[in-house]
């Protein structure tokens, strides 16, 4: 009897729960100062390791055997296969829609509707439909976004205005586009798919974006600035580097097709990511040639080209400078951080929910936040923490979304509002942080001060306000539904 008395457990405090959290946090903070924009490249998913060490240590004092620990980490890391899977899919897709000249096409008609007497809502439009193209905020205001911002200053348009249409157009796709590592990082957190989580981010995204561009088409007839905007240039050099056809859109469509027939998400991933290699062949075999360092399409540079699209980094030269940076793709190679950071991120949560840490957290916070509005408040309030004391945009998504996963569930919540809330209080908000990596970021590649495009950036700090207003109705907010 003493002996089973003593190996059985004893129940974790809410202090010893904390320990882990704190010091990871503090971890983290000190690494992303250190080592900038490399911290995600290794340094952060370490750190995560060391959190994990220290739980265990704080489970075995408290008698959880190791083999406990180490099954639930198992289990953490065999429930988000299909994600990694999915994540490797997206990265493909990426290298073979630039190949095949898809996200390019997408840019050159994006362009086309740019026009002097609607400056700033153009450049919402412009950005979000590249970001959604590429699934990055930090190529979009690299590469068009540093366009956008020098015609505007030739117009005389207020720079802060047109920074901040140019942040809210790319994050809006940041948000959105299933290439983007943040969309697929939220539902992993949470613990839904990646297309249940666009398609229930689309309740809070759209009405804040029509708000955003509403509030651009007031300040752009109220600064309509003077003088002729030349895209020209841009749009020879996208026309002379692909062959630009309305025809290449079949693919994105055909892949929206799929997901709203509820096709599985890798089978629809899949399929569009073939597709973008059968059209990189027929509409643009020089590319495809020249990505395989040949002098002719022949079998072996095709295929050759179109494995290292789908696989590997790949640099398509263009006429125009600036728009190399958006001619590249990682392939399944750029997922690969992102792959890392959910692994790391599986074992501290699965140490951290073995030894009973999650639960006493969730309790406590279930105490305090007794409302669905509570608890929709803190998570919020947890992402904005993170983003303002760690300066990193994949933790503020990483941390509370395992923090709160059992919270939801608690609450008899469905995972998809979690996720929703992660990157509406996350993703978006990192931009607005001047010290921020992504606020950072940006600042220096718009050469546009955080606090000065901050005022317009109206769908980056709108996105939390619309995710509480519809927490305090009770509006599309879904529950989980018991069988």
């Amino acid at each position: 009897m003493n002996q089973t008395h003593e190996k059985k457990e004893k129940p974790i405090t809410l202090f010893q729960s904390l320990i882990p959290v704190i010091l990871l946090v503090g971890l983290l903070a000190i690494n992303v100062f250190v080592f900038r924009d490399d911290a995600l490249s290794g340094t952060n998913q370490f750190i995560l390791i060391i959190g994990g060490a220290i739980a265990t240590g704080i489970g075995l004092y408290n008698r959880v055997s190791y083999d406990k620990i180490l099954d639930q980490v198992t289990k953490n890391v065999r429930d988000t296969t299909g994600a990694i899977f999915i994540l490797l899919l997206v990265g493909a897709l990426s290298g073979t829609w630039l190949l095949s000249g898809i996200i390019p096409s997408m840019i050159y008609y994006g362009l086309n509707i740019l026009h002097p007497s609607i400056y700033l809502p153009a450049c919402l439009l412009i950005t979000s439909i590249i970001s959604i193209a590429t699934g990055s905020s930090w190529t979009t205001s690299a590469t068009v976004g540093i366009a956008l911002v020098g015609i505007g200053n030739a117009l005389g348009m207020p720079l802060g205005m047109v920074g901040g249409a140019v942040v809210s157009g790319a994050y809006f796709g940041d948000k959105l586009s299933p290439l983007s590592d943040t969309t697929n990082l939220a539902p992993v957190m949470a613990g839904t798919d990646l297309f249940t989580h666009i398609k229930y981010m689309l309740y809070t995204t759209l009405p804040t974006y029509i708000v955003t561009l509403l509030l651009f088409v007031f300040l752009g007839l109220m600064h309509s600035g003077s003088g002729e905007i030349n895209t020209q240039e841009t749009l020879d050099a996208i026309a002379n580097t692909f062959h630009i056809t309305p025809w290449l859109f079949l693919v994105p469509v055909i892949v929206i097709f799929l997901i709203v027939k509820k096709v599985q998400s890798i089978a629809a991933l899949l399929i569009g990511t073939l597709l973008g290699a059968v059209f990189a062949l027929i509409f643009q075999p020089e590319v495809v040639d020249a990505v395989a360092g040949g002098t002719e399409l022949t079998l072996y540079n095709a295929y050759k080209g179109v494995m290292l699209a789908l696989t590997s980094d790949i640099r398509i030269a263009s006429p125009l400078e600036s728009l190399n940076g958006l001619f590249e793709a990682g392939g399944m190679a750029s997922m690969l951080n992102t792959v890392w950071l959910i692994l790391c991120a599986m074992l501290f949560g699965g140490t951290m929910e073995a030894i009973g840490a999650l639960q006493k957290i969730s309790k406590a916070l279930l105490n305090i936040a007794n409302t669905v509005f509570g608890l929709f408040a803190s998570t919020v309030a947890s992402c904005l923490a993170i983003n303002i004391l760690t300066s990193d945009q994949y933790l503020s998504i990483v941390v509370p979304g395992k923090m709160f996963s059992d919270a939801y569930k608690e609450k008899g919540l469905a995972p998809e509002n979690l996720s929703r809330t992660l990157e509406d209080s996350g993703t978006v908000t990192s931009v607005l942080i001047p010290w921020n990596t992504c606020g950072a970021y940006h600042a220096g590649v718009l050469g546009i001060p955080t606090l000065s495009y901050l005022p317009y950036a109206f769908f980056n700090y709108l996105s939390p306000f619309v995710t509480l207003l519809y927490a305090a109705f009770d509006y599309k907010i879904r529950r989980i539904i018991k069988k």
